[in-house]
């Protein structure tokens, strides 16, 4: 009825789909659903086996991780709590909150990794608007942009990477 390719596609789109409705339940944590989804595309055989775990050998997996062990220290060294202090007479102005917390990530990124800075500033965003009683939301997106606007500026930084095929 279906050959192998078509078989593979169905299956695909049947782990996709159940992946999706389990992360909007809500029910159970999403990193095991995404491992249970890993796995039941290998039991399928839509996954190779040798190929199971690759993608956790990705830089950018390894990035986020980092980035988020950084936040977790900073957040329990007290750190953030002293660069909140200092941000919180402004985080009542939503604007004005904004407009601090992105120079400050675009400065930071000037002489370090954008996504380092972003490291150091999203407890710090995220703390500080909670206190103000907004959502995080409000001030996330603005600060990566001012951390990549910052990577751009100076010659250190770290700006994007293109291809070859992207530039002109």
């Amino acid at each position: 009825m279906f050959d192998a390719e078509t078989l593979d596609q169905l299956q695909l789109m049947f782990v996709l789909v159940c992946l999706l409705i389990l992360l909007v339940w809500g029910r159970w944590r999403y990193d095991v659903v995404a491992l249970g989804a890993l796995f039941t595309a290998a039991l399928f055989g839509l996954v190779p086996q040798s190929q199971l775990f690759a993608g956790f050998g990705n830089p950018a997996t390894i990035t986020v991780v980092l980035v988020l062990i950084v936040s977790f220290g900073l957040s329990r060294s007290g750190a953030v709590e002293f660069v909140t202090s200092a941000i919180e007479p402004l985080s009542s102005r939503p604007s004005l909150h904004i407009a601090v917390l992105s120079f400050i990530a675009a400065f930071l990124s000037m002489f370090m990794n954008n996504v380092g800075a972003l490291a150091l500033l999203m407890p710090i965003a995220i703390q500080s608007t909670n206190k103000a009683g907004r959502s995080p939301a409000s001030v996330l997106m603005p600060l990566s942009f001012g951390s990549i606007l910052g990577g751009l500026v100076t010659l250190i930084g770290t700006p994007p990477k293109y291809s070859h095929r992207e530039l002109p």
